[in-house]
């Protein structure tokens, strides 16, 4: 019974093929909107806590705060200071601190010129390692910067690939930064971070010289004991830097982050941000809804002869309503199939153009089977819903009536 109302609503869609795709249109819009900006926030989430997963569960991030974007420090109106890293280094439960320097700087090479962030890394060997162990760095070519390696660097990933500079870096090589030459001794692996790719790795005092600063601090990172809290050893900081400063709680100029703290501020940034373009492609789905119930209406006007015929030849008020139903319900499930091809499509592009600009794969899509059951089932159930009333009116016909128009 429920196939020949399937093969009987189909014929009917098809026989009305141009006001059908014109009602689809706003369904199928709404719903390529809506898995393509799922699909891809999803990833983006992805590739942000992969930005985070590189530092190691107990290693803490001290920033002052900031009037705008840009590189750690480089928007902060007070910065941090030598005696911000004394203040840390006395907390209870604080094992190294090791203050940091993160730039913009111009790199030539192969006559093409292009910006890149620089680190610095300290020469002491235990701070040294302990940048290394909570990045993860390790060199895929050559080697890692030791104590001594004065003039020397280490490249990122994307930087050596040399889209920028139309031809490769290899170790041995030399670069120009800020108009001094660097030798090349080593090529970091490929890390989930993409600042790690592009950024410039050189001992702490040759970046100092190169920029001619002088106790110029534009982040702390601070490494606790292994059998401390996290959360517990931020709070003694904040509670230490506060009473040095001498500022009151929630007035605080600077920032102690954990790296689940700012994974967690990332992800509910993301989501909100998702719910809300969600909520704008809904608004679509609503404008396509109408748009069923409108055809629906339609149809029954101009088929009320075909009513009154089934009705005649033994049709239930109940069948009527489910060959309506039905219909309905197939004009959401093709608008919304549509809109999920459309919608992958458009995920996929977008993430590549994106990738491809970045240069690793930072974005991927994110196309869940329960993503994609879940916008088929709600929108065969949005065409249901729009459908019902122009379904039960027709269903509600009397077949003298319905014969007679």
């Amino acid at each position: 019974m429920f196939k020949d109302f399937f093969l009987l609503a189909i014929n009917n869609l098809r026989r009305r093929k141009l006001r059908s795709w014109l009602t689809m249109i706003g369904i199928f819009i709404g719903i390529t909107a809506v898995v393509s900006l799922i699909s891809l926030g999803q990833g983006l989430q992805t590739a942000i806590t992969g930005q985070f997963s590189t530092l190691s569960i107990n290693t803490l991030t001290i920033q002052n705060a900031g009037t705008g974007f840009g590189p750690p420090g480089s928007t902060v109106v007070e910065k941090l200071n030598q005696n911000d890293v004394e203040v840390i280094e006395k907390v209870n439960g604080v094992k190294i601190v090791v203050p940091r320097i993160v730039k913009v700087v111009r790199v030539d090479y192969n006559n093409a010129a292009s910006f890149k962030y620089v680190a610095d890394i300290p020469k002491e060997n235990d701070k040294r390692e302990m940048i290394y162990d909570s990045l993860n760095l390790d060199a895929e070519k050559g080697r890692l910067l030791e104590g001594n390696d004065y003039g020397k660097v280490v490249l990122g990933s994307n930087i050596a690939e040399g889209n920028q500079f139309e031809k490769k870096i290899e170790v041995g090589k030399s670069i120009i930064i800020q108009g001094e030459e660097f030798e090349v001794i080593g090529i970091l692996e490929k890390a989930s971070n993409f600042q790690i790719n592009d950024a410039i790795l050189m001992l702490n005092d040759d970046l100092e010289e190169l920029l001619g600063l002088e106790n110029e601090i534009d982040l702390i990172i601070a490494r606790i004991s292994d059998n401390e809290d996290p959360e517990e050893i931020a709070l003694r900081i904040e509670k230490a830097l506060r009473k040095d400063r001498n500022l009151e709680e929630g007035k605080e100029d600077f920032s102690v982050e954990t790296p689940l703290q700012a994974i967690s501020t990332v992800n509910q940034v993301l989501s909100i941000i998702q719910i809300v373009v969600v909520g704008i492609a809904l608004i679509s789905i609503i404008v396509g809804g109408i748009g069923v119930a409108n055809t629906m209406y339609t149809s029954v006007l101009e088929r009320k002869k075909e009513i009154g015929t089934m009705k005649a030849i033994g049709a239930k008020n109940s069948d009527i309503l489910w060959i309506f139903l039905i219909e309905s319900g197939m004009l959401g499930f093709i608008g919304g199939l549509i809109g999920v091809i459309l919608g992958a499509s458009s995920a996929i592009g977008l993430s590549s153009v994106a990738n491809n600009y970045f240069g690793s794969e930072i974005i991927t899509v994110n196309l869940s089977i329960i993503l994609i059951i879940s916008v088929l089932v709600f929108s065969f159930l949005l065409g249901v819903l729009f459908g019902a009333i122009p379904s039960y009116q027709a269903s509600k016909l009397r077949p003298i009536e319905a014969l007679r128009e």
